[in-house]
Protein backbone atom coordinates (compact mmCIF):
# COMPACT_ATOMS: atom_id res chain seq x y z
CA UNK A 1 0.00 0.00 0.00
CA UNK A 2 1.26 3.45 -1.06
CA UNK A 3 1.12 6.11 1.92
CA UNK A 4 -0.16 9.32 0.41
CA UNK A 5 1.26 12.69 1.35
CA UNK A 6 -0.31 14.21 3.94
CA UNK A 7 -1.60 16.74 1.71
CA UNK A 8 -3.20 14.49 -0.29
CA UNK A 9 -4.96 13.58 2.41
CA UNK A 10 -7.04 16.51 3.24
CA UNK A 11 -8.54 18.47 0.43
CA UNK A 12 -7.91 22.19 0.40
CA UNK A 13 -10.33 24.24 0.26
CA UNK A 14 -9.63 27.72 -2.22
CA UNK A 15 -8.05 30.40 -0.31
CA UNK A 16 -10.48 34.00 0.23
CA UNK A 17 -9.85 37.40 -0.23
CA UNK A 18 -11.58 40.32 1.23
CA UNK A 19 -12.22 43.41 -0.31
CA UNK A 20 -13.88 45.49 2.17
CA UNK A 21 -14.65 49.31 0.51
CA UNK A 22 -16.54 52.35 1.12
CA UNK A 23 -16.98 55.49 -1.09
CA UNK A 24 -19.14 58.27 -1.02
CA UNK A 25 -17.88 59.47 -4.40
CA UNK A 26 -16.81 56.74 -6.09
CA UNK A 27 -13.15 56.88 -6.72
CA UNK A 28 -12.64 54.22 -3.51
CA UNK A 29 -15.19 51.99 -5.07
CA UNK A 30 -13.81 52.05 -8.52
CA UNK A 31 -10.21 50.84 -6.95
CA UNK A 32 -12.22 47.89 -4.46
CA UNK A 33 -13.59 46.79 -7.83
CA UNK A 34 -10.04 46.96 -9.76
CA UNK A 35 -8.14 45.07 -7.20
CA UNK A 36 -11.34 42.54 -7.14
CA UNK A 37 -10.61 42.22 -11.40
CA UNK A 38 -7.41 42.13 -10.46
CA UNK A 39 -7.37 39.06 -8.04
CA UNK A 40 -10.08 37.17 -10.22
CA UNK A 41 -7.50 37.12 -13.14
CA UNK A 42 -5.63 34.72 -11.27
CA UNK A 43 -8.14 32.50 -11.01
CA UNK A 44 -8.46 29.66 -8.27
CA UNK A 45 -9.14 32.09 -5.34
CA UNK A 46 -12.79 32.87 -3.97
CA UNK A 47 -12.76 37.02 -3.78
CA UNK A 48 -15.49 39.04 -1.49
CA UNK A 49 -15.85 42.59 -2.95
CA UNK A 50 -17.85 44.13 0.25
CA UNK A 51 -19.23 47.64 1.43
CA UNK A 52 -18.14 47.94 4.82
CA UNK A 53 -21.13 48.29 6.32
CA UNK A 54 -22.32 45.24 5.07
CA UNK A 55 -20.36 42.82 6.44
CA UNK A 56 -18.40 42.60 9.79
CA UNK A 57 -15.97 40.13 11.98
CA UNK A 58 -17.26 37.16 10.62
CA UNK A 59 -15.92 37.97 6.98
CA UNK A 60 -11.99 38.91 8.42
CA UNK A 61 -12.23 35.33 10.54
CA UNK A 62 -12.83 33.50 7.39
CA UNK A 63 -10.91 35.43 4.70
CA UNK A 64 -6.96 34.16 4.34
CA UNK A 65 -6.18 38.13 2.87
CA UNK A 66 -7.73 41.35 2.95
CA UNK A 67 -7.63 44.20 0.77
CA UNK A 68 -8.86 47.80 2.64
CA UNK A 69 -10.25 50.69 0.52
CA UNK A 70 -11.17 53.59 2.15
CA UNK A 71 -11.52 57.56 0.94
CA UNK A 72 -9.55 59.38 3.74
CA UNK A 73 -12.01 62.05 4.83
CA UNK A 74 -10.94 64.84 7.08
CA UNK A 75 -7.55 63.60 7.54
CA UNK A 76 -8.71 59.88 8.87
CA UNK A 77 -10.45 56.88 7.07
CA UNK A 78 -13.66 57.18 6.05
CA UNK A 79 -16.47 57.29 9.83
CA UNK A 80 -18.15 53.93 7.96
CA UNK A 81 -14.52 51.83 7.43
CA UNK A 82 -13.85 53.25 11.37
CA UNK A 83 -17.37 51.59 12.47
CA UNK A 84 -16.16 48.39 10.74
CA UNK A 85 -13.02 48.09 12.20
CA UNK A 86 -14.23 49.05 15.06
CA UNK A 87 -16.55 46.14 15.40
CA UNK A 88 -14.08 43.86 14.10
CA UNK A 89 -11.23 44.76 16.06
CA UNK A 90 -11.80 42.79 19.18
CA UNK A 91 -13.48 39.63 17.13
CA UNK A 92 -10.24 39.21 15.31
CA UNK A 93 -7.77 39.90 17.76
CA UNK A 94 -5.51 37.02 18.22
CA UNK A 95 -7.42 35.27 15.52
CA UNK A 96 -6.28 36.58 12.20
CA UNK A 97 -2.37 37.18 12.77
CA UNK A 98 0.18 36.95 9.85
CA UNK A 99 -3.04 37.41 7.29
CA UNK A 100 -1.58 39.54 4.40
CA UNK A 101 -3.10 42.83 3.36
CA UNK A 102 -2.88 46.00 1.52
CA UNK A 103 -4.44 49.22 1.48
CA UNK A 104 -5.45 51.81 -0.77
CA UNK A 105 -6.75 55.47 -0.26
CA UNK A 106 -8.77 57.78 -2.30
CA UNK A 107 -7.72 61.27 -1.10
CA UNK A 108 -8.10 64.91 -2.14
CA UNK A 109 -4.80 65.87 -0.78
CA UNK A 110 -2.40 63.34 0.26
CA UNK A 111 -4.05 60.88 2.23
CA UNK A 112 -1.30 59.57 4.83
CA UNK A 113 -3.67 60.32 7.39
CA UNK A 114 -5.79 57.72 6.45
CA UNK A 115 -2.97 55.12 5.82
CA UNK A 116 -1.46 55.73 9.15
CA UNK A 117 -4.77 55.31 10.94
CA UNK A 118 -5.59 52.02 9.55
CA UNK A 119 -1.97 50.94 9.34
CA UNK A 120 -1.92 51.50 13.01
CA UNK A 121 -5.07 48.84 13.21
CA UNK A 122 -3.48 45.89 11.14
CA UNK A 123 -0.36 46.30 13.37
CA UNK A 124 -2.17 45.44 16.44
CA UNK A 125 -3.97 42.95 14.29
CA UNK A 126 -0.48 41.47 13.43
CA UNK A 127 -1.28 41.66 9.66
CA UNK A 128 1.66 41.08 7.10
CA UNK A 129 1.64 44.46 4.84
CA UNK A 130 2.19 42.83 1.16
CA UNK A 131 2.57 46.26 -0.62
CA UNK A 132 2.67 49.53 0.63
CA UNK A 133 -0.38 51.53 0.71
CA UNK A 134 -2.08 53.05 -2.77
CA UNK A 135 -2.85 55.87 -2.10
CA UNK A 136 -4.66 58.08 -5.29
CA UNK A 137 -5.26 61.97 -5.10
CA UNK A 138 -7.94 63.03 -6.80
CA UNK A 139 -6.92 67.41 -6.06
CA UNK A 140 -10.70 68.04 -4.79
CA UNK A 141 -10.26 70.70 -2.68
CA UNK A 142 -13.50 72.74 -2.78
CA UNK A 143 -16.33 71.81 -1.45
CA UNK A 144 -18.50 71.00 -5.16
CA UNK A 145 -14.94 68.95 -6.33
CA UNK A 146 -15.01 67.42 -2.69
CA UNK A 147 -18.63 66.22 -3.38
CA UNK A 148 -18.84 65.51 -6.99
CA UNK A 149 -18.24 61.84 -8.41
CA UNK A 150 -15.04 60.93 -9.13
CA UNK A 151 -13.18 59.09 -11.86
CA UNK A 152 -10.35 57.30 -11.26
CA UNK A 153 -7.28 57.20 -14.19
CA UNK A 154 -6.16 54.40 -15.70
CA UNK A 155 -2.91 54.03 -13.95
CA UNK A 156 -4.30 53.91 -10.95
CA UNK A 157 -6.65 51.07 -11.37
CA UNK A 158 -4.24 49.61 -13.16
CA UNK A 159 -1.96 49.56 -9.67
CA UNK A 160 -4.90 48.23 -7.66
CA UNK A 161 -5.96 45.34 -9.82
CA UNK A 162 -1.70 44.74 -9.85
CA UNK A 163 -2.10 44.77 -6.17
CA UNK A 164 -5.49 42.16 -5.84
CA UNK A 165 -3.22 40.26 -8.20
CA UNK A 166 -0.48 39.71 -6.35
CA UNK A 167 -2.23 39.26 -3.05
CA UNK A 168 -4.12 36.72 -4.56
CA UNK A 169 -1.58 34.75 -6.67
CA UNK A 170 0.60 34.70 -3.10
CA UNK A 171 -2.38 33.27 -1.34
CA UNK A 172 -2.61 30.49 -4.52
CA UNK A 173 1.07 29.99 -4.20
CA UNK A 174 0.64 29.52 0.09
CA UNK A 175 3.05 32.27 0.08
CA UNK A 176 0.76 34.38 3.10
Amino acid sequence: MTALPIDAAVPRRSPRLLVVWWSRTGAAQALAQAAAEGAASEGGVETQLARCDTVGPQALLECDGLIIVTPEMLGSAAGMMKDFLDRSYYPALGRIEARPYALMVSAGSDGRGAAQQIERITTGWRLRRIADPLIVCTHAQTPEAIEATKTVDESALHRAREIGATLAAGLMLRLW
